[in-house]
């Protein structure tokens, strides 16, 4: 099996070794030269990856990088890793997916399978991405090719992770696109956790991110509060969290940061607001679709 994975980022790269180490044939493609000659040459760029477990994949000719699009025609699946940030207004920026899925779309043939792993707002998927992709390789989703979303959840600063350990939530666009692409991740991933659709498994990675910015947040005031009264934040989390169930502990520190939890909540609060714009006032009582429970 050969499969395509775009964005060699540190979502990318460690998911390609990943996949190479299980035997799966992996081309890595990046618009950035640079970044592919060093892969190429065995280096990293990445500092918790080591050059020696990319050279024994390159080694292996079982990883190779390339700037080539071109050559998703030669694969069985094409997982897409690329960035997505805020543009200046804070709102989701998807143009690295979009692009991608018109770099991709004309070399698509028909029984492949796209996944799209960047973290993003529920409908990327099976709408945005989807267009592109059907109209830039006259397929039809689900019928000539498969679709599927899967958010990563890599751990960077964590020594102890392995991507293979990791659970993989997987949603497809439709029944057979989410065999296909548990199958895929079955090749290196130990657990695979299917859910019914794309949009719950985007919705999965926003819930994933915004709880942790909310508790990161609450105990970096709780800090404060409590260091006013002059009691010790840390010796209450370590009593609370004797607690054997509903609490889990979190720590204070210098602040929400990283590539994805200050960004995550926008992706969510922009859904919503944009459909009620796209339908006329945000003041008109129109229902989101699909319609949303009264509260």
């Amino acid at each position: 099996m050969t499969i395509a994975i775009v964005g060699l980022g540190y979502v990318g790269l460690p998911l390609s070794l990943q996949f190479a180490r299980s035997g799966v044939s992996v081309i890595g493609l990046d618009i950035d030269t640079v970044k592919v000659e060093k892969l190429n040459r065995g280096e990293s760029f990445i500092k918790h990856i080591h050059p020696a477990d990319i050279q024994e994949q390159v080694g292996a000719k079982r990883f190779s990088a390339s700037t080539d699009f071109r050559r998703v025609g030669e694969v069985d699946a094409v997982i897409i890793c690329v960035p997505t940030p805020l543009n200046k207004n804070r709102e989701p920026d998807i143009s690295y997916i979009l692009e991608t899925g018109k770099a991709i779309a004309p070399h698509l043939k028909k029984g492949t399978l796209v996944v799209l792993e960047s973290t993003t707002y529920p409908g990327t998927t099976d709408e945005d991405l989807r267009r592109v992709l059907e109209a830039g390789s006259s397929l039809k989703a689900g019928t000539d090719f498969h679709l599927a979303f899967s958010p990563e959840r890599e751990d960077p600063a964590n020594p102890n992770s392995v991507v293979a350990a990791i659970p993989k939530v997987v949603g497809g666009f439709t029944p057979v696109c989410l065999q296909k692409a548990t199958a895929l991740y079955s090749r290196a991933i130990k657990t695979i956790v299917p859910v019914s659709s794309c949009r719950a498994a985007e919705a999965t990675k926003l819930l994933e991110n915004i709880f942790r910015g909310v508790n990161i947040a609450l105990v970096n005031e709780l800090k404060m509060v409590y260091s006013c009264m002059g009691i010790d934040i840390w010796e209450v989390i370590d009593a609370a969290k004797t607690k054997p169930f509903g609490f889990m502990p979190f720590y204070p520190g210098p602040g929400l940061g990283g590539h994805c939890i200050p960004i995550d909540p926008f992706y969510l609060t922009w859904k919503p607001v944009s459909s009620v714009k796209a339908r006329g006032s945000l003041n008109s009582p129109v229902r989101s679709t699909p319609p949303c429970p009264n509260t």
